[in-house]
């Protein structure tokens, strides 16, 4: 049995190429005979499946560069259309005019059920809107927006700490890594009132990190992998290793839940003291106990963790990489965070952080600017998509089928010259500055990066208030330097935008 297993992983390439093109070679056959028939219109094909696997480490940017030919193409895949797209228009339609008509389906839903289970990012129809109708009244208190900026300040205070202590010592660092704990910490704290403690290294903290880490790579593999089902069958591959780290994964998470389920029947968690996430859910849970269950809670604050964690850190190591790159940006928003917070030289690192005040954030125009900047270049979800539920047309007048699968690409929309002009590969956050000083609001369905339409990100602000809390203090304290000017880095292909080998950098005193 062994010999038998290890017999079809090591020919399974060789067979997945094989029974592939024959299927494309039928299905493209029915498909140019169906299409005369119907005499509907589609957008040229530019390749096939097979182009985003034999690209894969570079996959956003060969999609870039395709784009720049085909500013709507299609990859073809058997049984389905795969189309991509960096048409404002295109975005507006399945985000907004026609969004009923596009959702994750099927594939996506298979894809993602064990990392995202059903949460907000999985799901349509109703368990979808009533997530977001959570999600937006917790979103939209005052007591949840003051208890993340105190969690996001201590974390920051933290982190500038340790980074302190390295530049004394002036040894290099992954900034990349630092972040990544310190935002999993951040969002831990938030989202189950839990004390991760990954920047300290807890053994349990950086064994869930790493899982999750793991996980978001697996699960992107999913996309360009036609064969993962029967991977994930014989327990081979990156399906076997996924089952062992969404293993660890749901072992932590429930036992938080478990812990804090135990303390509110005990007498010892009074819930309408408490802040975090979990917490708040669990007042639902008593009202609707039937709908809100432990695997749902599971999901809801997973999927919270996922888009707060990731999203904020790897945005961060972005922007550190860019003003390293760019060191009159990096002086120019240390002396708007010097003017804005007045705060004075000798001032240590938690005294800085009482000055930071949301009036003291708002006047950060320059570091809003530059960081919409970094996500312009470097969206920390470098790729959506969509399934359509029935046939369509697009604006552009060509159509779309039931069950094709449909892309739009952040990360290729930053980099398109007709959207953003002659210099738009160029990092230049005057861009996002108006005449009088205040800031230029794209329409977000040109600068997809949180999203459009009924489920923009609930937490834009949320996110911008942690990146400022995080650039401020830094880059206050400190000047940062790339260890090896020489090399440009590169992404690692996730689902989302992380630096491969992370971001290592030195840092001087101010």
């Amino acid at each position: 049995m062994e010999l038998s297993l290890a017999f079809l992983a090591a020919c399974l390439p060789t067979i997945s190429i094989l029974v592939l093109v024959s299927v494309a070679i039928k299905s493209f056959g029915c498909h140019r005979i169906l299409s005369r028939k119907a005499k509907k219109r589609y957008h040229p094909i530019a390749g096939t499946i097979f182009q985003k696997f034999l690209n894969f480490k570079r996959l956003h940017d060969y999609l870039t560069d395709v784009s720049r030919k085909y500013k709507t193409f299609r990859l073809y895949a058997p049984f389905h259309n795969l189309i991509y797209t960096t048409d404002p228009a295109i975005v507006e339609h399945i985000l907004k005019t026609n969004f009923k008509n596009y959702g994750k389906g099927q594939i996506n839903y298979e894809n993602l059920k064990e990392l995202f289970g059903d949460g907000i990012f999985r799901v349509d129809g109703e368990k979808w809107h009533h997530q977001r109708k959570l999600a937006t009244s917790e979103f939209s208190t005052r007591a949840l927006r003051n208890y993340n900026s105190s969690v996001f300040k201590t974390n920051a205070a933290k982190l500038a700490h340790m980074i302190s202590e390295k530049a004394r010592s002036n040894v290099a660092m992954d900034i990349q890594e630092l972040f990544m704990s310190s935002t999993m910490d951040s969002i831990f704290k938030v989202g189950f009132g839990f004390d991760l403690k990954n920047l300290d290294g807890s053994v349990d903290g950086v064994k869930f990190t790493k899982a999750f880490d793991n996980l978001s790579v697996y699960t992107i593999r999913r996309y360009v992998d036609p064969f993962w089902k029967i991977k994930r069958l014989f327990n081979i591959g990156c399906e076997a290793k996924f089952k062992e780290d969404i293993k660890v994964l749901n072992d932590f998470i429930y036992n938080l839940i478990r812990a804090k389920n135990e303390q509110i029947n005990s007498g010892k968690n009074n819930l309408e003291k408490k802040e975090d996430i979990l917490s708040r859910l669990m007042t639902e849970m008593e009202k609707d106990p039937e709908n809100i269950t432990f695997e749902y809670l599971r999901d809801i604050t997973l999927n919270f963790v996922i888009a707060g964690k990731d999203t904020t850190a790897g945005t961060l190591s972005w922007f550190l990489y860019l003003l390293c790159k760019h060191s009159a940006v990096q002086e120019k928003i240390f002396q708007e965070v010097k003017q804005a917070t007045q705060a004075k030289k000798d001032i240590s690192i938690n005294e800085f952080m009482e000055k930071i005040t949301e009036e003291a954030l708002d006047k950060m125009k320059y570091l809003h600017a530059a960081l919409s900047e970094t996500l312009r270049l470097f969206p920390a979800v470098p790729l959506e998509v969509k399934s359509c539920f029935s046939d369509d047309t697009l604006p552009d007048g060509f159509n779309v089928n039931k069950g094709d699968v449909v892309f739009y690409m952040p990360y290729a929309m930053g980099r398109m010259e007709e959207l953003w002009g002659n210099d738009a590969e160029n990092f230049q956050p005057e861009r996002w500055i108006d005449d009088d000083g205040s800031i230029r609001n794209e329409s977000p369905f040109k600068f997809t990066a949180f999203q459009a339409g009924p489920r923009i990100c609930l937490g834009k602000d949320f996110a911008y208030v942690q990146m400022k809390i995080f650039a401020a203090v830094l880059l206050h304290f400190f000047k940062f330097r790339l260890s090896c000017q020489r090399d440009d880095v590169r992404y690692k292909t996730m689902i989302t935008l992380h630096i491969d080998q992370g971001l290592h950098v030195h840092t001087d005193l101010r």
